[in-house]
């Protein structure tokens, strides 16, 4: 294998590029599954590498539940520096179960307090409007049904506040927005950029790139919706000035929250024409180039992976008596 294993572990650079320059010239529905794809990508090729140096680095050590002759100077040779490598690895794979652990545990349970929040309200109104006078939207997603406890559907969340800040195509914009948060279940990449980031730390700017992504793409689907992208920016840049306070769940699809990107970036965008729909920017443009250095990077994250996983498994067949 030797320092081929290694590849999985820093290749998520390649996808630096891309994420500062996605959100500029594709299509947001577009830089939302690219950045997806690739972050889910290159998280589970780096965790299969820190898996494998953790199986060759720590075979020798004393105790270790491992064949014998896993422990073998031959295996070990497949690895630079297998010792040191494998006790890193051993470390950062604990680190990254902790951080996936407990992103998986806030995710369940703001939306588990988003829907007891919900309760008392009518079921089916959608959307819910609280009796709050703060400022604030959101998506809350759907639950699936558990023993005990019925599933729950997607509802759109909006405070008395909001709407009387808003005029009514204002509003329709609004809850045309939240609604594409819904329909098109970005909750799911948000989550799956967010999980991707804790296997490998150098992946978090793609998380707030998809992030800033998904709110322009559920901006072009309120933009649509309404059938004006004025209207529909001056809604986003109203209820950002009125929300400044913040809102009650930050991790959910807010319409206007400081935390999924510069609102003035989704105002002037939606002020702008409709961004072209292809999925894959022109090849001799500085988009096309990142996207290309990205696609070459995740590829080559693969076959590293798929390399040193085959030549690990024969090596240690080898090593293993019958």
């Amino acid at each position: 294998m030797g320092f081929f294993v290694f590849l999985p572990l820093v290749l998520p650079l390649t996808a630096l590029p891309i994420a500062k320059l996605a959100g500029q010239h594709l299509h947001p529905r577009s830089s939302t599954r690219l950045l997806t794809l690739l972050s889910t990508v290159l998280a589970v090729c780096s965790t299969l590498c820190l898996g494998l140096l953790m199986v060759v680095g720590t075979a020798q050590l004393p105790g270790n539940p491992l064949p014998d002759g896993w422990s073998d100077p031959e295996v070990r040779a497949a690895v630079p520096g297998a010792e040191i490598a494998g006790t890193a690895a051993i470390a950062a794979l604990a680190a990254a179960a902790v951080a996936v652990a407990r992103a998986l545990r806030r995710h369940r349970r703001i939306r588990a307090r988003a829907h007891d929040a919900l309760a008392a309200l009518p079921p089916g109104h959608d959307p819910a409007v609280l009796p709050d006078a703060a400022p604030y939207a959101y998506a809350v997603p759907g639950t699936p049904g558990r023993p005990g406890r019925a599933a729950r559907s997607g509802r759109v969340v909006v405070s008395q506040g909001m709407l009387d800040s808003l005029d009514a195509a204002e509003r329709r914009a609004l809850f045309a927005h939240e609604r594409a948060h819904l329909d098109r279940h970005h909750h799911r990449y948000l989550l799956a950029v967010r999980l991707a980031g804790c296997l490998n730390p150098l992946l978090l700017p793609l998380r707030s790139a998809a992030a800033y992504a998904t709110e322009r793409w559920a901006d072009e689907e309120a933009a649509d919706a309404v059938g004006d992208r004025r209207v529909t920016a001056v809604a986003v840049g109203k209820a950002a000035l009125v929300g400044r306070a913040g809102a009650p769940h930050p991790e959910l699809a807010h319409f206007a929250a400081a935390e999924t990107g510069p609102v003035p970036r989704r105002v002037a965008a939606l002020l702008a024409p409709v961004p072209p729909t292809g999925s894959w920017p022109p090849a001799l443009t500085p988009t096309g180039l990142a996207a290309l250095v990205a696609a070459a990077g995740t590829a080559t994250s693969a076959l590293a992976s798929l390399n040193s996983t085959i030549a690990l498994v024969l090596i240690l067949k080898a090593a293993t008596p019958l």
